[in-house]
């Protein structure tokens, strides 16, 4: 059964605790010295007539204290119910764990980011007590071009790739994303590649179904999404993947040699072109 974008991203914190601290890097916070980053078991639950649970926790300890508590939410789109829940994780959290507690909540598009940042006000007063969300909107997530970091932290390669499909050098967050999935097993990065299929803008998907067609080659996929996965390897879209290779490696790329390439359909000839086109120098050297 595919999991939503929302379990996704749950997830993504769950498994790879670190990429809250790269986040909160990004957004301008300065975090306290710690050791490690870990899930914390008992999520934000509070004993009510209604029971309250966040997204996801994440403990940054130091000397087996927690010295910081951060809340995160996942918000795809507004929700009038958790400007009244939000309030209760964090709270709740800061007394149990007596320590500093975050709230942050990732959100998908600056509407849903703008809507999520408003202060919540909790109390009554001159002025009130107010409690305000630490947003990350697709501005803050840093662009990830370099390899070492996607393998180092695939997590944040792929929200990268989400966040900035527009972006200037987006086939170079292409090209670390892609190094950063081969890292992981085949049911990770086939949630991962159907995660950014999802959530890319209509118009870029082809462009990124094109590109992936060789990025996880070395699997051997059985389900369905695999299957058609695996069907972009047809000498189009091989023809496309070599074009965003060179393109990403900054190689120019004339329109003889581009026709010559788009034209091809011998797939055992595209795929020669496309494992040379990580090492040419030029565009011409790849039809030598």
């Amino acid at each position: 059964m595919p999991s939503t974008p929302h379990e996704v991203v749950i997830d993504m914190f769950t498994e790879r605790p670190r990429l809250v601290a790269s986040l909160l890097s990004g957004l301008g916070y300065e975090l306290p010295d710690y050791e490690t980053v870990e899930p914390h078991s008992e999520r934000a639950a509070v004993v009510a007539p209604t029971e309250y649970y966040a997204d996801a926790v994440l403990a940054f300890r130091r000397g087996g204290a927690v010295v910081l508590a951060v809340v995160v939410e996942i918000q795809l789109r507004p929700d009038s119910d958790k400007p009244w829940s939000w309030p209760v994780y964090t709270t709740s959290l800061r007394a149990r764990l007596k320590c500093p507690v975050l709230l942050m909540v990732v959100c998908p598009n600056r509407r849903t980011a703008k809507w999520a940042a408003k202060p919540l006000v909790i109390g009554f007063g001159n002025p009130p007590t107010t409690v305000t969300p630490l947003v990350l909107d697709p501005s803050a997530v840093p662009v990830v071009t370099d390899p070492e970091l996607a393998t180092e932290l695939p997590e944040l390669a792929v929200l990268s790739a989400v966040a900035h499909p527009h972006h200037r050098d987006h086939a170079q967050i292409w090209v670390a994303l892609a190094t950063g999935l081969r890292t992981l097993g085949a049911d990770p990065a086939l949630r991962y590649h159907d995660f950014v299929l999802t959530m890319l803008p209509r118009a870029v998907r082809p462009d990124w179904e094109a590109f992936m067609s060789t990025g996880l080659r070395n699997y051997n996929f059985t389900s369905d999404f695999a299957r058609k996965y695996i069907a972009e390897g047809e000498a189009k879209g091989e023809a496309n993947s070599i074009l965003t290779v060179l393109d990403a490696r900054g190689i120019t790329v004339s329109d003889q040699v581009r026709e010559t390439i788009t034209s091809c359909d011998d797939l055992d000839q595209l795929q020669k072109w496309l494992r040379r086109s990580l090492e040419v120098v030029e565009a011409e050297e790849l039809l030598g």
